[in-house]
């Protein structure tokens, strides 16, 4: 194992760190989840990963997501890729493109696990019924207010498309990333250990539930 992943292997152990780096993961969504999911996988080993994510970087997208301010306007996945190139020299494959469900063959192709992140029910919808018509694991992780799910299919209910843009909701920071170090352990936990573990995240008071 390369000399960035040294604490990581020191926590995990070297065949379960081959085990990150060779394992196909699709991240559906590059915004506040998707964005922190993919840079906290590829920091903790995983070799493997693909973002589709069809968004540009808006400046309010700053305080939750990994960009910059000179990153605003350019795409998602694109800017999130680069960074960690520089930063790991790990490539992640990034689709700049809107998912449907009349694409998600093509785009999901070659995926040993989904993770969706995504922002709207249309799409939600879609990875859903692709990954349970071509029994592919997939893990879902959303956020409303001080709210936070991560559940696996097939329990995950696709929220109505009333609440679709998030950005229009309160949101803080330290949900985002309390939601994305639980999904982060629940999908190597998968990964290294098969178990199949959904959450759900209540900011205000600190509760966790698993089931």
């Amino acid at each position: 194992m390369t000399e960035q992943f040294f604490h990581e292997q020191l926590y995990r152990s070297t065949q379960q760190m081959a085990m990150l780096r060779d394992y196909p993961v699709t991240v559906c969504g590059a915004g506040a989840l998707g964005a922190n999911l993919v840079e906290t996988l590829a920091r903790s080993g995983y070799g493997k990963l693909k973002v589709i994510d069809c968004d540009r970087i808006e400046t309010r997208n700053l305080s939750t997501q990994p960009y910059y301010r000179s990153d605003v306007g350019a795409y998602k996945g694109k800017i999130l890729a680069n960074m960690l190139y520089r930063a790991l020299g790990t490539t992640v494959d990034v689709i700049p493109k809107q998912l449907t469900a009349a694409n998600t063959q093509s785009l999901l192709r070659g995926s040993s696990l989904v993770i969706d992140t995504f922002d709207n029910s249309v799409s939600r919808q879609a990875v859903k019924d692709y990954c349970l018509e071509q029994d592919i694991p997939c893990l879902h992780a959303g956020l409303a207010a001080e709210y936070a799910e991560v559940v696996w299919e097939p329990e995950y209910q696709v929220p109505s498309a009333t609440h679709d843009d998030i950005c229009d909701y309160p949101l803080a920071r330290n949900l985002v990333l309390l939601t994305v170090a639980i999904a982060s352990e629940t999908i190597t936990r998968f990964i290294t250990e098969g178990r199949q573990q959904s959450c759900t995240i209540t900011l205000r008071d600190f509760v966790i539930h698993t089931s």
